[in-house]
Order: C-alpha cells, then structure tokens, then sequence
C-alpha cells in the first residue's frame, strides 16, 4: 500500500531525496566556479585547495579520500594547484616516498576568500531552518553519506554492484 505524506507519494519522495542533494550541490559548485574565476582556480579546484589548507600536510591519497575522488583525478587537481603557485608538495618526514601538500601564501589568500564564499553559502541554504533541523539534517546526511562510501569503496576497488547482475 503507497503511503502519503501532504499530498506527495512516499515513494515519489524517496526518489527526490538524491535529486534535490544533486541540485543544491551543482548549484554550489556553479556559483563557486564562477565566483572564483577571478582567483584563477579550475573548475573545482577550489575543493582540494580548501581541504589542504583545512588540513596541512595532509598525503594526496587522503585528499582524495576526503574529497570523494580518484587517486588519479587528484594528482591532476595536485599538480594544478602546485604549477599554478597555490600549494607546495614536500617529502614526508620519515617517508621521503611520501609527499605532504602545504598551502603557499597565494593559496592561503584564496582560501580566505573561499572560506568566507562557504560561510555566506551556508547561510543562504540554511536561511529558515532551525538549529534542530539543522543538527537532523547533518546527522541524516551524514548515514547517508556513510551508507553510499561501502559501496563507493567497493566499486574504487573493482567491485560490481549486485543489481548489475539481475537480468530485467
């Protein structure tokens, strides 16, 4: 038996849920993008800059974990940002094998105009939502977000869903 909540079909709402994180997240990077033109960042760049600055030192692999991408797609974003003068790659103490990535200056300036991008943003999408809402928002996100990385790291690593094996 379909339910309904206000008029809408549970299952319709169940299908939005990915579409409306999907817009507001495109609608966030194209602002971004374009608003960030004047620092002479690539499209999303701006991402793996902010994460380094966040965490200083941080190894690529690890950005590439936080951000979400492929080890290969960071290393372009990596090498990017270093020719462009907006971080540094340094050896690792103990592990000269290992690079750590530091912020320049030029990439701490940016970073500030990004962060205060971020906070004006924040507000802007919470604008009416209460402290409550918020905090249950974060946390269900946040299963959400935990539910998705088993198979995200699955896939990373060559794995096939099961659905790709159910013949229609």
């Amino acid at each position: 038996m379909q339910q309904f909540y206000r008029g809408v079909s549970v299952l319709t709402e169940k299908k939005e849920v990915l579409r409306e994180i999907g817009m507001i997240a495109r609608c966030l990077d194209s602002i971004s993008n374009v608003e960030f033109q004047h620092l002479n960042l690539s499209r999303g760049q701006y991402l793996y800059l902010y994460r380094i600055c966040e965490n200083p030192g941080i190894i690529p692999n690890q950005l590439a974990e936080l951000i979400k991408v492929d080890r290969t797609t960071a290393a372009r974003a990596i090498s990017k940002l270093e020719s462009d003068g907006f971080i540094i790659k340094q050896p690792a103490m103990g592990n000269k094998k290992n690079k750590v990535l530091y912020p320049t200056e030029a990439g701490l300036e940016a970073w500030e105009f990004i962060r205060k991008e971020g906070v004006h943003s924040d507000q802007v999408t919470l604008d009416g939502l209460t402290e409550e809402e918020i905090e249950t928002a974060v946390m269900l996100l946040r299963r959400m977000r935990h539910n998705i990385e088993v198979d995200w790291k699955f896939v990373k690593k060559g794995g096939r869903r099961s659905y790709m094996d159910i013949s229609e």
